[in-house]
């Protein structure tokens, strides 16, 4: 089948990715040269540096070309690690020293490292470097839940084509918002809409059931790439990467145990699963590569977008506290422990750009009950009682009200999870507790997921929802709509913040516009 490029600056170089992207079902042969049938990435850029990734059917020595034209004139050449059965194959390269606020093509090349002369057809992507200057302004899109209660890819739907709605917005980055793919929720070959029609998925072995295994997980996150719009997204699109709780297991938290009547899992240690499956995710996107014993490789961090914007990137996962009743009057665990919450605090303070988004995988005002352990638990932040902060609550409370007395300017709450969309203002007069400056939450997604109507909403900061587009019923399939990114447009001149909630068409639902240098609004 031949692809269509899809307009915008991020214009391919014609025939390799095309080759690459078409394939429906990657199949590797071990004879002649090596392949890259999975495409390429690239990651946390910023205004000299990104993350290039791909992965190879083979030992494979990972080289990686940069050019400014498509052409490939004056070509960078960048030698990048020996891809193997270590890392499934996959290798991340770091490119530095590139000129700021310019279009970038490179190309990936695989070379035997037996025999250099035998090398793999160059997979090329391109992306946009972050500016120096303001006037360029910023676009990004976002959202989450990929694969999610058992709806897979469906090519007679048209697969994962959402990928190609955002590719039109040509974007400068998609930031994914956590539950990429869904370790626990196999994919069989077929599921029943509600009409008596099928929906047929593609299917593969490792998906055939709950990821227990670093081979299952490894299997878990390579499953989407077998969808050819996100492929082709990845080659043109950078990414900026978190992590959420299906990644592992639905719910998880540090130190639980999977109860003996759960029998899909005989790994009983969700410590166990989430160590594996930290590690496929570092292996299969283009992160920051955990190292023992630093901090490098953390999911939370700050990814410096130029003088318009900074992106906190929040690991709401790794250092939570057991899902509970949240109804404690001291928790200074909370959901981002102690030294993340203080990292946050350091680097909002620190922060020069004009916006701040935090860009948590878990909303803040929306109440996400977790019924797991066959109790009445709280998921998230809110616990539903509209009363003074309890529990994760209370250190929520604490970065606002941090936020209001240091006068930080220009934060905005994006997040994903709940499977719909909507848009909560939250403001002291409405709230419980009032020491905080007004702010924003949007939340987007699901973006190939089962659909859920919307999350009750918690009093205890005032929300107020604004918008929401939800379905009635729970776990409606992608062909019953309900699919949802959202996009936020930062204009050069003026400074504001335009954010808009988008239908899997690309349809907008609800924009709303923020101005520039307040420390709420």
């Amino acid at each position: 089948m031949a692809i269509r490029p899809l307009p915008g600056r991020r214009s391919l170089l014609k025939g390799s990715l095309a080759v690459s992207a078409g394939l429906a079902l990657p199949a590797f042969t071990r004879s002649g040269r090596p392949s890259a049938e999975w495409g390429v990435q690239a990651g946390d850029v910023t205004r000299d540096s990104a993350l290039v990734w791909v992965r190879s059917d083979r030992p494979a020595r990972m080289i990686v070309e940069t050019s400014a034209t498509e052409s490939f004139r004056n070509v960078r050449r960048v030698r990048g690690p020996l891809t193997g059965p270590g890392g499934d194959f996959t290798g991340t390269t770091r490119l530095r020293g590139l000129p700021p606020g310019e279009q970038i093509h490179y190309r990936v090349l695989l070379t035997d490292p037996d025999d250099p002369r035998r090398t793999s057809a160059p997979v090329a992507g391109t992306f946009r470097t972050v500016a120096d200057r303001r006037r360029d302004g910023v676009r990004f899109v976002w959202s989450g839940d990929l694969a999610g209660q058992g709806w897979g890819i469906n090519p007679a739907f048209g697969g994962y084509r959402i990928f190609d709605a955002m590719a039109r917005l040509d974007p400068d980055f998609f930031l994914f918002s956590g539950d990429i793919v869904y370790a626990d929720g196999p994919i069989a070959a077929t599921a029943e809409l509600p009409d008596g029609s099928l929906w047929r998925n593609i299917t593969t072995e490792e998906k055939s059931k709950v990821a227990e295994t670093l081979a299952e997980f490894r299997g878990a996150f390579r499953y989407n790439l077998l969808d050819e719009h996100l492929r082709r997204f990845n080659a043109r699109v950078p990414s900026i990467v978190q992590w959420d709780d299906h990644e592992v297991r639905n719910n998880w938290y540090p130190g639980q145990r999977i109860a003996d009547t759960d029998t899909r899992y005989t790994e009983k240690s969700v410590d166990v699963l989430a160590a594996r499956a930290r590690r496929a995710f570092g292996e299969y996107f283009p992160v920051p590569t955990p190292r023992p014993g630093t901090r490098e490789g953390r999911v939370h961090r700050v990814v410096r977008q130029g003088p318009l914007l900074d992106v906190f990137v929040l690991d709401m996962r790794t250092y939570r506290n057991a899902n509970s009743p949240g109804d404690q009057t001291v928790d200074p665990q909370g959901i981002l422990g102690r030294e993340q919450l203080e990292w946050l605090k350091r680097e909002l303070a620190r922060s020069r750009a004009v916006w701040k988004v935090i860009a948590a995988d878990m909303p803040i005002g929306l109440v996400v009950p977790d019924t797991t352990e066959g109790r009445p638990h709280v998921e998230a932040v809110a616990q539903g009682d509209p009363g003074a902060p309890l529990g994760r609550e209370l250190q929520i409370a604490e970065l606002l009200r941090f936020v209001k007395h240091r006068r930080i300017t220009g934060t905005v709450w994006l997040t994903a999870d709940v499977h719909h969309t909507s848009a909560q203002h939250y403001r002291p007069e409405r709230a419980a507790f009032g020491d905080f400056e007004p702010f924003w939450e949007f939340v987007s997604g699901p973006l190939n997921a089962g659909a859920f109507p919307a999350s009750e909403l918690d009093g205890t900061f005032g929300p107020e929802r604004v918008f929401v587009k939800a379905p009635a019923t729970a776990n409606v399939s992608p062909a019953g709509g309900y699919q949802f990114f959202g996009e936020v447009d930062i204009d050069g001149g003026s400074g504001e913040l335009t954010v808009r909630l988008r239908e899997m068409d690309g349809t907008v639902l609800f924009r709303k516009t923020l101005q520039p240098g307040l420390v709420g609004q």
